[in-house]
């Protein structure tokens, strides 16, 4: 039983001997002492002022002494107006120190096959084009979500849609026909997906050239210049033969089936080396191409059934007009789906694939409005978790020089920025001297673990539904709310266990034996304020993983790392482990070394962050 569970039981107790009612434990409400008042957890007094018909300061006297006199956690006590400010005992300081050692995963919850199931989507790629910075918080927000679940208990699949059908992977798949010339990955060098991405760039450099060229000739004709352009887009014989393409696919032409899939395929083998470098993954990936017939066939269905209603043009909508919306289109009228349609679809094939109890959308917050149509769609076509799906939304990921387009060929790509944040935590590393004693093999995989802790923890480290400006000369940092911080100090507590092995393994031993024999007096001298304030903090992992869990908030845990690395290392500058010449205070030091350590190791790892045994 924690400490707080122990003070909560006993404060039930003492209300019902000293003013004979019975209360829900909902009651007592204990909270961490603010920093100028003396003590460790504080009581609200409050709610028990009215039955025991006394002040607030009588209140609390009465239920300090009974706390003191009953409860083995409880040392001592003051009382400051309605509050009740608990001081605990060493022992029971020991005995948390010492249940935290003792689970490997202390703070987390496991889950079991009755578990509820949550269902993550993330990255939704588009073939046409290489995953890019607004990609790459997509998928460490879903990855870091995914663990924050599966820690607060829940079975968790991981599942990603992929964009493959539409007319903008027919403008790369015709670029690549005119202007092509049979290159392949092999043949340029390229990955797959940076090369079907450059000729997504070629077509809408020639779509704007033609575009502008009719636009001239219809201005010369004496037209409107607005009307012109309208025109000339409408012309385009380029973007006439995509949608014809498009048409073809519709229709399952054989040879531009063989083109979509054959490009197709040198996309998947490139995010594949982008998601492995990103250290993310998936259960199972869908594909549109898959799922906009079952969507279709699903919102016939409803259509029959009185859901939907068709206009007189033949296409198919819902009124949301009771929920406050407007209508919405789900087919086309010449029959096409659109992306709702395509989503209903998707939805339509998890739920027969996985028992769902929640399903998670993390998209960017541009798409609140489409998602607030879906939950109502799928509430009224019967998927249980419909109502209640989440849309994870986040805010963009913005650049010094403005907004990513990648028509434009103006992304951030993601190989790009993995490349560079490794190389430049290779730099920093050499220069700052964290590389002594390596050799090139090791220096290159610490590189890559402090890069990417550096870029993944920069971007989780904030509040995911605000925009973000992104620096990368910022992330890589040794000091401040970084993660090299945090690996830094991982690194060096392990090295400290490395110099103390026998005596660290022992230390868990030693505390239990000290804690058996000794008494109160005996064992207030083995702990500082410091370091009892760094068990306290070590004790908040598993009310942040759960808070986390609750607020879908990676950044929760980004900050509990943060924090608890800080009120580690004010410690240690205050007070030395291997030099502490009293065995008993040097065993007691090392277990709670090794418990920080542990506590990080687990807690970036939640954000998809591996820390090094040194650095």
């Amino acid at each position: 039983m924690s400490i707080e569970q122990q003070i909560a039981t006993t404060v039930l107790q003492a209300v019902t001997a000293l003013y004979g009612e019975q209360v829900a434990p909902s009651m007592v409400q204990l909270q961490k002492t603010k920093k100028e008042f003396e003590g460790n957890l504080t009581l609200v007094v409050f709610p028990f002022v009215k039955m025991a018909r006394r002040k607030p300061e009588e209140v609390g006297e009465q239920i300090g002494a009974y706390l003191k006199e009953h409860c083995e956690a409880v040392a001592n006590y003051n009382v400051v107006k309605g509050f009740l400010n608990l001081e605990i005992s060493p022992k029971a300081w020991l005995n948390l120190l010492s249940a935290i050692h003792s689970d490997a995963h202390f703070g987390e919850k496991q889950a079991s096959e009755q578990s509820p199931l949550v269902m993550i989507e993330y990255s939704s790629p588009n073939t046409n084009k290489p995953l890019h910075l607004g990609h790459v918080r997509n998928n460490l927000l879903g990855w870091s979500l995914a663990r924050i679940m599966e820690a607060n208990g829940n079975r968790v699949v991981k599942t990603n849609i992929v964009n493959d059908r539409g007319i903008h992977i027919c403008k790369s798949m015709l670029a690549w026909q005119k202007w092509g010339n049979g290159e392949t990955p092999e043949s340029s060098g390229k990955k797959g997906d940076h090369l079907i991405g450059d000729y997504y760039v070629a077509f809408d450099k020639h779509y704007r050239a033609e575009v502008k060229e009719l636009t001239a000739q219809y201005v010369a004709n004496g037209m409107d210049a607005e009307e012109a352009e309208r025109k000339a887009k409408e012309e385009s014989p380029l973007m006439k033969e995509a949608h014809e393409m498009l048409v073809k696919w519709e229709q399952n032409d054989s040879d531009v089936r063989q083109l979509w899939e054959k490009m197709n395929s040198w996309v998947y083998a490139g995010f594949d080396e982008t998601y492995k470098a990103l250290g993310v993954a998936f259960d199972k990936i869908y594909y549109e191409s898959q799922t906009y017939l079952k969507g279709k066939a699903k919102v016939e269905e409803g259509l029959e059934k009185g859901l939907f209603f068709r206009k007189e043009d033949n296409s198919v909508w819902a009124d949301l007009t009771q929920e406050g919306l407007d209508q919405k289109l789900l087919l086309r009228s010449d029959g096409t789906s659109v992306y709702m349609t395509q989503d209903i679809g998707t939805a339509e094939m998890r739920f027969h694939d996985f028992p769902i109890d929640k399903m998670i959308y993390v998209v960017g917050n541009e798409q609140n409005y489409h998602f607030q149509v879906l939950s109502i769609l799928l509430d009224r076509l019967g998927f249980k978790w419909g109502k209640e799906l989440v849309h994870f939304s986040y805010g963009m990921v913005e650049l010094p020089n403005g907004k990513m387009k990648s028509r434009e060929g103006t992304v951030v790509d993601a190989d790009d920025l993995v490349s560079e944040m490794i190389d430049s935590a290779f730099k920093t590393s050499e220069e700052l001297g964290k590389f002594n004693d390596m050799d090139h093999a090791e220096r290159a995989e610490i590189a890559r673990i402090v890069g990417m802790g550096a870029l993944k923890y920069f971007i989780l480290k904030v509040d995911a539904r605000k925009n973000m400006l992104f620096n990368p000369e910022e992330s890589i940092d040794f000091n401040g709310n970084t993660g090299p911080f945090i690996q830094y100090t991982h690194a060096r507590i392990r090295s400290i266990i490395r110099k103390a092995q026998q005596e660290a393994a022992e230390a868990g031993t030693v505390v239990n034996s000290l804690m058996a024999q000794g008494d109160e007096a005996a064992l207030s001298g083995l702990l500082s304020q410091k370091e009892i304030d760094l068990i306290q903090k070590m004790n908040e992992y598993g009310a942040a993983v759960a808070q986390a869990g609750k607020d879908y908030s990676p950044s929760g845990i980004a900050n509990y790392c943060y924090e608890l690395t800080k009120e580690f290392n004010q410690f240690y500058h205050d007070y030395s482990i291997l030099k502490e010449e009293n065995k008993e205070k040097r065993a007691v030091r090392l277990l709670l070394a090794a418990n920080v350590a542990k506590l990080l190791k687990n807690g970036m790892s939640l954000l998809g962050i591996e820390v090094p045994e040194r650095m």
